[in-house]
């Protein structure tokens, strides 16, 4: 056997279609386009999927509402009931026990918000925390430390 006797399988190529190529073909006058319209003429490439066929695009016939401020600090917030259902009586609260318990994201500042009661001792170590949740936690006898992020 010779390279220039190498020969696909048969069946495995088939033969290219010759579109526009007379009636008898099957696929002559029109080459399987259809009759008229944008897609039948040459240089059709197809449009995106948001092109309305020259009306005004929606996104711009429906109002703008609202505003996101980039400067606004998103926290991940914790109640006090549930620092008093997951902690024990003189447990230190830190940004890594609470990542540690999945009861925060990671990547956000921690804050801790007034809704429950508190019976334990904590110390807390937060980046912000509620006026109500801090006059709670030192009526129980714990104690509060503030955070200061780096870069404020």
């Amino acid at each position: 056997m010779k390279l220039n006797e190498l020969k696909p399988n048969e069946g495995a190529v088939k033969d290219k279609k010759r579109i526009g190529r007379g009636i008898g073909s099957g696929k002559g006058k029109t080459a399987g386009r259809g009759y008229k319209g944008q897609k039948s003429r040459s240089g059709d490439n197809r449009l995106s999927p948001y092109f309305e066929g020259g009306q005004t695009p929606i996104h711009m016939r429906v109002p703008k509402v609202g505003f996101r401020s980039p400067f606004k600090k998103e926290y991940s917030v914790i109640n006090l009931s549930t620092l008093e259902k997951y902690f024990n009586d003189g447990d230190e609260i830190t940004k890594e026990s609470l990542l540690a318990k999945s009861l925060v994201k990671k990547g956000k500042p921690v804050k801790v918000l007034g809704m429950g009661d508190v019976t334990k001792k904590f110390k807390v170590k937060v980046d912000a925390i509620s006026q109500s949740a801090k006059q709670k936690i030192e009526a129980a006898g714990g104690s509060v430390e503030i955070l200061e992020a780096a870069g404020e």
